[in-house]
Formats: C-alpha cells, sequence, structure tokens
C-alpha cells in the first residue's frame, strides 16, 4: 500500500495547481481560504473583487482564487477562468432559498470552455450548524449527478474549525491526475 501512496505521489512532484474558489456571499470562501493558509479561523468581511493567495499542502501547491459572490460580482468569475484545474464551489448548506442560485451559477460556469478540463469539488459548509442539509441533500439540489465531464466530488465541512477539507484537496487532485492519465491511455488505444 505504501508503494502505491508513493507511486501516486510522485506523480505530482512539486506542482502549482490554479483554482478558483466560488459560491454566493456569506458561503464561507474567505474563512476556507484562510483557514487553509494559516490554519485557523479569522475574521472576514465580504469579498469586494477576489483575494489571492498560495496555499501549501505537503508538496501541493495551490494558487487560490477567492471570488466575491455578491450578484454584481458574479458576472466576472470568467475573467478568473484561465488556467485554473479546479473549482471549488462553498455551499452555505443553511442557505435552502439560494440553493437553486448556486446550481444555476455553477451549472452555466462549468459549460466554460476555460474550465472544460477543471475537477469540481463542492464544499457543503457550515455542517455545524443545526439543521444544516446534509452533503447528500446538497449533491440533489445542485443535480451534481448530471455533471459528466468533470470529475467532482463534495465534502460536508465547517470552515470555522477546519473540519473536512484539506484531505478534499488531495483527493482531488489525485482524482485529476488518475482521471487524466484514464483519458490519455483511452485515445492513445480506445479499443
Amino acid at each position: 500500500m505504501g508503494l502505491l501512496i508513493s507511486k501516486i505521489w510522485s506523480l505530482f512532484g512539486n506542482e502549482e495547481h490554479k483554482l478558483v474558489l466560488v459560491g454566493l456571499d456569506n458561503a464561507g470562501k474567505t474563512t476556507i481560504l484562510y483557514q487553509l493558509l494559516l490554519g485557523e479561523a479569522v475574521h472576514t468581511r465580504p469579498t469586494i473583487g477576489s483575494n489571492v493567495e498560495e496555499v501549501v499542502w505537503r508538496n501541493l501547491r495551490f494558487v487560490m482564487w477567492d471570488l466575491g459572490g455578491q450578484q454584481s460580482l458574479r458576472s466576472a468569475w470568467n475573467t478568473y477562468y484561465t488556467n485554473s484545474e479546479f473549482v471549488i464551489m462553498v455551499i452555505d448548506s443553511t442557505d435552502r432559498q439560494r440553493l437553486s442560485i448556486s446550481r444555476e451559477e455553477l451549472h452555466r460556469m462549468l459549460t466554460h470552455e476555460e474550465l472544460s478540463k477543471a475537477c469540481l469539488l463542492v464544499f457543503a459548509n457550515k455542517q455545524d450548524v443545526k439543521g444544516s442539509m446534509t452533503a447528500a441533500e446538497i449533491s440533489e439540489q445542485l443535480d451534481l449527478t448530471s455533471i459528466k465531464q468533470h470529475p467532482w466530488h463534495i465534502q460536508a465541512c465547517c470552515a470555522l474549525t477546519g473540519e473536512g477539507y484539506a484531505h478534499s484537496l488531495f483527493s482531488i487532485s489525485v482524482g485529476q491526475k488518475i482521471f487524466n492519465l484514464a483519458v490519455s491511455w483511452y485515445l492513445q488505444d480506445p479499443a
């Protein structure tokens, strides 16, 4: 097993991966960004425009673009898509009223040519709040099973404690690498 993990790990070297962190306002995007960067929750304000930080986890480097989620800012998200390998959509698991808006934004975003090869990770945030939707409920409401062109994963998490997402970044990275290798292999020998 250790040999397999070492082999998979060697696929990455010390690569840099660009990702965009999106979601509606107040979903917890900036809190997640700084929890990953600093290992602690920080007081945040609504993001106007974007924040960018480099997050290093083991030997994986992520350039993370945290994009403001207010309605007036969402139309500018596409200016950040170039060379993005990953999309992380953060969902406020307590905000049932706006989940349909998140679904529309997600499916619109995934049709963009610049994201044609991107992997999707959905964080069902605020799981610490009583009455929050489960990851399964959110997956169903976002219609994630209809997404066939992008490897995707949904993960329940809590931005305030850091629970549930550091391992997900590694998992989605490995998943993307394996997916790309499988596609390359298939295209070389589609028999």
